[in-house]
């Protein structure tokens, strides 16, 4: 009679959870709007003149930024660092990226990817498109703080 308790014991969550698990169906829509997907049309995102010859877009969700530079020949972003790790992917053109004394170049094409704090600089070798992902998102461009940008 134990063992038969015991049993009924381990099935009865299993049944249980395992109904509520069928009702819960993943096409239904999330009573959380937080939660909800959003679509952008990335050329419609406001262009930020930063300069001559850099404009930046970018879209943003809870943790994480996708930004489009748009870099004419010539552009320098000036070395700086930052908390976040950045994904990039030039689409367009070239870039030379300094980072702790060593060159590289990052073609159409290439990915690179900096971790947090790690000093770089980059130079466009031609006209380029850059898209960078970043997480944490950039609170220091929200806020202004990013000193770096000030002066390109």
């Amino acid at each position: 009679m134990r063992h038969l308790f015991i049993l009924a014991m381990l099935l009865l969550p299993m049944t249980v959870f395992g109904e509520v698990a069928a009702k819960n169906k993943l096409d239904e829509i999330s009573y959380h709007y937080a939660a909800l997907p959003n679509l952008y049309e990335l050329e419609k995102v406001k262009k930020e003149v930063l300069s001559d010859k850099i404009t930046r877009q970018y879209v943003m969700g809870s943790q994480s930024m996708l930004v489009k530079w748009t870099l004419a020949k010539g552009a320098l972003v000036p070395l700086h660092m930052h908390p976040n790790e950045q994904i990039t992917w030039i689409t367009q053109g070239s870039v030379k990226v300094t980072s702790q004394g060593k060159i590289f170049i990052v073609k159409a094409g290439n990915i690179f990817i900096i971790p947090p704090y790690v000093p770089h600089e980059f130079l466009a070798l031609e006209d380029t498109i850059d898209i960078d992902y970043f997480t944490p998102v950039r609170e220091d461009w929200l806020n202004n703080s990013a000193s770096y940008l000030q002066n390109i």
